[in-house]
């Protein structure tokens, strides 16, 4: 029987797993037990589905970190059918929470956008996360589990820009006619940790059924690739280009109090690199 934890974070062995784990050993965890879980050798707990559900820890709470980001809309797909697994390994340990990793992408193009605001995806990626969010809806609500799904904002060193931010440049980036680039929300690694833990830490009752998650101010993206000291290659942002995309972090603000402690481009840059150095 494996050791007990508080939280069991499935899906780990990718870019944002390693960012999070770094950031646990790094920054503490609250008093959270934390449990990473990955196909692959050496990251955590190693398991993967159609193993034995014996072979996962107890725990509390779990964060389905799981999922494709890329790809076309058939493999996207995998993204929905994932949550009735999700569904079946938070019986099997005995949680009592269930997060599931959604995106901000499922609102599509907008301004200080909040959780009542319409779902409307303009890419497979955020339509995938919609179907998502509706295979959540569909789940029984007759056993003990609260479903939260947490709408998450780009976080900086695991999104498209991440490539570019570990390179030695210069960054394409779009340029809109006020000559800045794109405006998004984001947040740094830490603070994701940070309020995964919070939650998880939270009566289930108190949880949302969904939840912005990101800074409380969007972050301008040509800021993100001057913190880190890369020149800007510009190009005339195309007219179907979205200029901002940001998320009303009213609710996760109210629930979980400075949590969120890297606001500017600076921070959350400095946040992330040191996570990057660390092996």
């Amino acid at each position: 029987m494996p050791q007990a934890a508080d939280i069991l974070v499935t899906g780990a062995g990718g870019r944002l797993g390693r960012l999070l784990r770094r950031a646990a050993v790094r920054d503490g965890t609250g008093g959270q037990r934390l449990a990473f879980q990955s196909r692959r050798p050496g990251t955590g707990l190693t398991w993967a589905p159609g193993e034995a559900l014996s072979a996962l820890p107890r725990c509390d709470t779990v964060v389905a970190l799981w999922g494709r980001t890329s790809g076309d809309a058939a493999a996207l797909a995998e993204n929905a059918a994932l949550v009735a697994f999700g569904h079946t390994v938070a019986l099997a340990t005995g949680a009592r929470r269930l997060f599931h990793l959604s995106s901000a992408a499922v609102y599509g193009p907008g301004r200080r956008l909040d959780e009542g605001a319409p779902l409307s995806p303009s890419a497979d990626y955020g339509r995938s996360k919609r179907e998502m969010e509706r295979e959540v809806a569909r789940l029984p609500r007759t056993d003990r589990i609260t479903h939260c799904c947490l709408r998450l904002a780009n976080v900086v060193g695991a999104d498209s820009l991440a490539p570019g931010l570990r390179g030695s440049g210069p960054v394409g980036m779009d340029r809109f006619d006020d000559g800045t680039g794109p405006l998004r929300s984001y947040i740094a690694p830490g603070d994701l940790l940070r309020v995964l833990t919070g939650l998880a830490s939270l009566p289930p009752d108190n949880l949302p059924e969904a939840l912005n998650i990101a800074a409380p101010g969007p972050v301008r993206m040509d800021e993100l690739v001057r913190a880190r000291g890369l020149e800007l290659d510009w190009r005339p942002a195309p007219p179907a280009a979205t200029q901002e995309v940001s998320l009303d972090t009213a609710r996760l603000s109210a629930l979980l109090p400075g949590a969120v402690r890297h606001e500017t481009a600076g921070a959350m840059v400095a946040d992330w690199a040191a996570l990057e150095a660390r092996q």
